[in-house]
């Protein structure tokens, strides 16, 4: 699962645009068309130490083991939408562990 801060469905009101394009691009109805905004804008949210505990759990439950995963999650974190800055291995231990 997932943790996400989901947005109210009042905002999606602020992007009625968006929302119109993707209804008239794709076969959504504008129920899901809202739906998938919301979804797409509460991703680009989370925070950088959100991301970091949310992929430690996905990685650490597909199997792999923690000096893979924090390898794999610092090469990711650079291709974010806004790239925070680098952190080092031991930053990226402190948020998962404190």
């Amino acid at each position: 699962m997932l943790e996400r801060r989901t947005p109210s469905v009042s905002s999606s009101y602020s992007h009625d645009d968006l929302i119109d394009h993707l209804v008239r691009s794709t076969a959504l109805p504008r129920g899901e068309a809202a739906r998938v905004v919301l979804d797409v804008l509460a991703y680009f949210d989370e925070t950088t130490e959100e991301f970091v505990r949310r992929r430690h759990r996905e990685l650490q439950s597909g199997g792999a083991v923690n000096a893979e995963i924090f390898e794999r999650i610092a090469a990711e974190l650079p291709h974010r939408a806004v790239a925070p800055p680098e952190l080092s291995l031991r930053q990226l231990r402190r948020i998962v562990y404190g």
